[in-house]
């Protein structure tokens, strides 16, 4: 019975990946005949799990989702990565499921074997959060799943909108992708009345409900690199001071200093290329151009050439 039991154990947990597992190679993993693997199917089915199975040569068992939420089998690094996890959003990175996220964490630590227990809590003794130089934006839980809902789900979506300078509108978008930077969330959406790809920062968007009807789904921006398009975007939204910059160096080769959030590099030719770039701050855009490694023209905004003119005498005089 204790073997029977343990195999029963080793089978769920090989069904709940999101794979569909062909009856033999079941069988292998289990060390038993195809004949046992149907028998334990049907014994998880007796107790409630729902396994589809699907015949002839390329058929198999797939878990499915049922009336309730079956125990998860978790390994030994999976078991670690969900408590930290848990710990992460108790601690308020997401706005809204603290008390959820304690209430589950309680129960996992109350089964975690001691080996398990010993590494969770290593971790968190000795490592330390910087704290944000400036508060995070709350984020809403329910809000960030209605949005990738209507994602997975491909319906238009309509929400009442706080830009930057907190005016407000009403959008109707296609939402395809959910990005996290950081601590904020951003929606990557096309924008139905603007007719183009439009970026929305999650924390400031009041979903209406009920969702609109399904949409098809459109070829993503930036070759489908979403993040990148977001980091850049953002990034562009908000700078204060913009430049383009001639670089005496491949693209390829700047391309790789440059983070999306930094600027964009255009070829110019094999040895050439554009920098177009920017900052909140003079200091900010002065530190990225040091940072190139390259030599580089500048031939506006005049307050840079102020400040890089400021920046060669304070170096020049800093050395003898």
């Amino acid at each position: 019975m204790l073997e029977t039991s343990a195999r029963l154990l080793r089978l769920l947990s090989l069904l709940q990946t999101a794979r569909e597992w062909p009856g033999a190679e079941l069988a292998e993993r289990l060390g038993v005949s195809g004949r046992t693997v149907r028998n334990d199917i049907d014994r998880l089915r007796e107790l409630g799990y729902p396994v589809d199975a699907t015949r002839g040569p390329a058929g198999g068992y797939r878990l499915v989702a049922g009336t309730a939420m079956p125990p998860l089998l978790l390994d030994d690094e999976e078991a670690v990565a969900v408590t930290i996890a848990l710990r992460t959003v108790a601690q308020g990175a997401l706005s809204g499921t603290e008390e959820t996220s304690l209430r589950a964490l309680a129960k996992l630590e109350q089964v975690l074997p001691a080996r398990l227990r010993r590494r969770v809590r290593t971790l968190q003794t000795y490592t330390v959060p910087v704290p944000p130089d400036r508060p995070q934006p709350a984020l809403d839980a329910d809000v960030l799943t209605t949005l990738t809902a209507a994602c997975r789900d491909r319906e238009v979506l309509r929400f009442d909108y706080r830009d930057h300078r907190g005016a407000a509108t009403r959008r109707t978008a296609e939402p395809h992708r959910v990005v996290n930077w950081g601590r904020r969330w951003y929606l990557v959406a096309w924008d139905v009345a603007r007719d183009d790809w439009r970026t929305f920062r999650v924390d400031r968007i009041e979903p209406r409900t009920p969702t609109g009807p399904r949409f098809t789904p459109r070829t993503l921006p930036n070759d489908g690199d979403v993040a990148a398009y977001v980091a850049r975007n953002v990034s562009a939204a908000a700078w204060r001071h913009r430049a383009r910059v001639r670089v005496h160096a491949p693209a390829e080769a700047v391309a790789e200093r440059i983070n999306p959030a930094v600027g964009v590099v255009e070829a110019v030719d094999e040895s050439t290329c554009v920098l177009d770039t920017g900052a909140d701050s003079l200091e900010t855009l002065g530190v990225h151009l040091g940072m190139l490694g390259y030599d580089f023209d500048v031939t506006g905004p005049p307050e840079l050439l102020g400040h890089l003119r400021e920046l060669a005498a304070r170096y020049g005089r800093s050395t003898p």
